[in-house]
């Protein structure tokens, strides 16, 4: 019996497993054609953005092809095949069942444009710039941390697709690129109440104009999008008397990449004022009054 003959008979007697040895070719080769395919067009295609959404497009084209294909593989030989399908269903429903949410997260990602790069994003108590999001992971550039305010950490983050279905996904830039933003300031009693507000008031909208006027426009779009009140853009000063000082609660709009440089140039602005008032608006800080002395008698014996 010649070798041919021998692979024959071996075929005949074990249908199954050649076939199950045949799809894994198929499905090996198309991973390699997309792979392949990827390649090309990185060294092809100049443009970035280009390039990302070709390497994307492609990637997700081939495992639809792999869906297709392994439907109507094993649909069509769904006699032959009825106990490798049940192991292999059981063997990848435990074993990747991480992977395959992933790959589901990755297309839930992509059709319903949850984040796509260039999103500042929280997921999973990790915020950060996202740089790159492939059919497994969510890449993000972080930020916070142990570094105030939204700095760089330098730290490279990749984070299972998967976790868009586990929870809440916190969106800075999708559809309203801007954020509210606040902090306090402390006025001293006595101070000229009506000087220092106009002063904040009219610092906060010279400073944050441009902020202002852009962030309307969208706005006004995410409320005819959404199922949402109206807001007020512009700055605003809500006061609270206190038992030190009188507090001026400075709230406005501002670009979410820009919150850091806006909180300086705003604190760095009201102070240069509030110096020039020549002691008309004083800020406040943290003071013990002593309201009475207790009488000390004190005897000399000689």
């Amino acid at each position: 019996m010649t070798e041919k003959e021998q692979i024959k008979n071996w075929i005949v007697e074990n249908p199954t497993i050649f076939s199950v040895v045949k799809y894994i070719l198929l499905v090996a080769f198309v991973l390699i054609l997309i792979q392949l395919i990827r390649r090309f067009l990185k060294k092809q295609v100049s443009d970035t953005s280009v390039r990302y959404r070709s390497q994307k497009g492609i990637e997700i084209i081939g495992y639809v092809i792999l869906i297709l294909l392994s439907l109507s593989y094993f649909t069509g030989n769904i006699k032959g095949f009825t106990l490798a399908i049940g192991l292999f269903s059981a063997g990848i429903a435990f074993t990747l069942q991480e992977l395959i949410l992933s790959i589901a997260g990755s297309l839930y990602i992509f059709i319903v444009k949850v984040y796509k790069p260039g999103d500042r994003i929280e997921i999973n108590g990790i915020k950060g710039d996202v740089i790159d999001v492939d059919s497994i992971y969510t890449t993000m550039m972080e930020i916070g941390q142990w570094v105030n305010s939204d700095n760089y950490t330098g730290r490279i983050v990749k984070l299972s697709n998967a976790f868009v279905f586990k929870g809440p996904v916190y969106n800075y830039s999708q559809d309203f690129p801007f954020i509210w933003d606040a902090f306090n300031l402390p006025i001293r009693y006595g101070s000229d109440i009506e000087l220092a507000k106009s002063i904040v008031i009219k610092i906060a909208s010279e400073t944050l104009s441009e902020y202002t006027s852009n962030s309307k426009a969208q706005w006004k779009a995410v409320v005819n999008k959404y199922y949402i009140e109206d807001a007020i853009v512009e700055p605003s000063l809500a006061i609270t008397l206190t038992d030190n000082w009188i507090q001026f609660n400075l709230r406005y709009i501002v670009d979410y990449k820009k919150r850091r440089i806006a909180g300086h140039l705003l604190h760095d602005k009201i102070n240069k004022e509030v110096e020039k008032t020549n002691g008309k608006v004083i800020l406040a800080s943290t003071t013990i009054e002593l309201i009475k002395i207790p009488e000390l008698k004190v005897e000399v014996k000689k």
